[in-house]
């Protein structure tokens, strides 16, 4: 009987899986049964995964600066920085990625394990394929420190503005309109040299 039962669950599912009725797009929730599912796999496959990681120093300032570089380059347009309003990619993303500028981490092991490997079913990359274990623990440290900071002393460790929303910076956008404004300023400055020569000439 159980074998039975348990044939018939396998075909049932099957055949839903086939059928394509399941809602795949990122724009639409899980069913609640899923979503549960789904995020009880995650939990418990991280934190297994996490056992036995050797957490090293993370206090060192340099390691935390130089984190926080990696995050304003690879981190910042998912899971936002003090100041940093919703951006574009992460109004998109489902699952939404967690606002680590307020909540940080909680276990530095399953963080390093996250980032290193990153996360199915989310947009969550594995950084270990591109970066070695000191880069992802040099961000680890800067992440548990995130929640801490304020606006000007996340700039001032990342060594760049707040991101905009659109994956360019508040003040690069000033500074552009600033050098257009003294441009034609220049420009026009130009002209009138220009017409006061001319004028003088006859």
């Amino acid at each position: 009987m159980l074998l039975l039962t348990l044939v018939l669950l396998a075909a049932t599912s099957a055949v839903f899986v086939w059928s394509g009725v399941y809602e795949i797009g990122a724009d639409r929730p899980h069913w609640a049964l899923t979503e549960q599912a789904i995020s009880s796999l995650r939990d418990r496959s991280i934190e297994r995964q996490a056992r036995g990681i050797t957490v090293p120093d993370l206090e060192d300032p340099q390691r935390i600066r130089r984190g926080a570089e990696h995050y304003a380059e690879m981190c910042a347009a998912c899971h936002l920085t003090p100041g940093m309003r919703e951006t574009e990619l992460r109004t998109g993303l489902y699952p939404q990625p967690p606002d680590l500028s307020k909540h940080g981490v909680h276990d530095a092991a399953e963080a390093f394990w996250v980032i290193k490997h990153g996360v199915k079913l989310t947009a969550m990359p594995a950084w270990g394929l591109s970066h070695d274990d000191a880069a992802i623990w040099d961000m680890v440290a800067f992440v548990r420190k995130l929640p801490t900071l304020d606006e000007a002393t996340f700039e001032t460790m990342a060594g760049v503005p707040v991101n905009n929303g659109h994956g360019g910076h508040e003040h690069h956008h000033h500074d552009e309109a600033g050098a257009q404004d003294q441009h034609e300023g220049n420009a026009s400055h130009d002209g009138d040299d220009h017409d006061h020569d001319d004028h003088g000439s006859h």
